[in-house]
């Protein structure tokens, strides 16, 4: 079992990163900027004077951002973390982007050996990989490729489904490559969040098991999230599939629902209440 060391690979540099450069030229560092895993700080250093920016990495600059961002870049880092770790990631970063924000993602695409390595200096264990991420492209050479991404509650669309189009009625939390967590619009208790994926199917059991993961993983982002805003007491967690089990809007959605001491007389059985008369026991 490998232990992963990415904050080793941040390197000390005198000037701009090449993507940040091409970013600030091309006027798309825009508003308030966060430079999301910005290592040791070049980047921010660099721009001070001429861009609002400022700078986190739970390594080297760990209070975390407190605000939303227009403008959101993150250099390099994806290829340093393993697959399970970077859904997460962009998670994070799309939770922090104002309405109309863009976030601006650079990979390399110059990496010949991927896998697990020791690092030449640090003498410890780092990962390196390839990404493809399923995002616009606004910039791609040999060396690097800068991913574009745009709220999907921003993005106009005509789809009927309220999830394909979720808008800004139902307020954003966060997507990840193929998930969305949005705020419930008929929420049965203070911080009810719904995660759907992005492809418009009905039932659940019919999506890609690498769907399935990625909607569980943004389930477990969604529940700390909601944790540290409302500080609930419990959790009911679920999924309706097909009418005959109360579904009524026929795109797959997971309900967290945060729980509180006292919200119901006695709460014994949770999701048993389903059917009258079957939850206690």
């Amino acid at each position: 079992m490998h232990t992963n060391h990415p904050h080793l690979t941040a390197k000390e540099r005198n000037k701009i990163s090449f993507p940040t450069n091409w970013l600030y030229r091309n006027n798309l560092l825009k508003g308030n900027v966060l430079d999301f895993g910005c290592g040791l700080g070049a980047d921010v250093r660099g721009l001070k004077n001429a861009v609002n920016i400022i700078g986190y990495d739970p390594y080297h600059n760990n209070v975390y951002p407190n605000q939303k961002f227009d403008t959101i870049i993150c250099q390099y880092v994806f290829n340093v973390l393993e697959i399970e770790h970077q859904e997460k990631l962009l998670l994070e970063i799309t939770s922090l982007l104002s309405p109309k924000g863009k976030a601006y993602i650079t990979v390399r695409r110059d990496i010949k050996y991927e896998g697990y390595r020791t690092h030449k200096i640090h003498k410890e264990t780092t990962y390196q990989r390839n990404v493809i991420l399923s995002f616009p492209s606004v910039f791609n050479n040999d060396f690097c490729e800068i991913y574009q991404i745009e709220r999907k509650a921003d993005i106009p669309s005509k789809d009927a489904c309220i999830f394909c189009r979720p808008s800004n009625r139902l307020e954003y939390i966060a997507e990840s490559s193929n998930t969305l967590a949005i705020f419930d619009g008929f929420p049965v208790s203070q911080g009810h969040a719904l995660v759907v994926p992005k492809i418009h199917i009905a039932d659940y059991f019919d999506l890609e098991k690498t769907v399935q993961h990625e909607l569980w993983e943004s389930v477990s982002f969604v529940k700390d999230l909601l944790q540290k805003r409302y500080n609930p007491d419990g959790f009911n967690v679920g999924i309706n599939i097909n009418q005959a089990a109360g579904q009524t809007v026929f795109h797959c959605h997971i309900h967290i629902i945060p729980r509180y001491t006292g919200d119901v007389k006695n709460p014994r059985g949770g999701v048993r209440h389903i059917i009258p008369k079957k939850g206690f026991y």
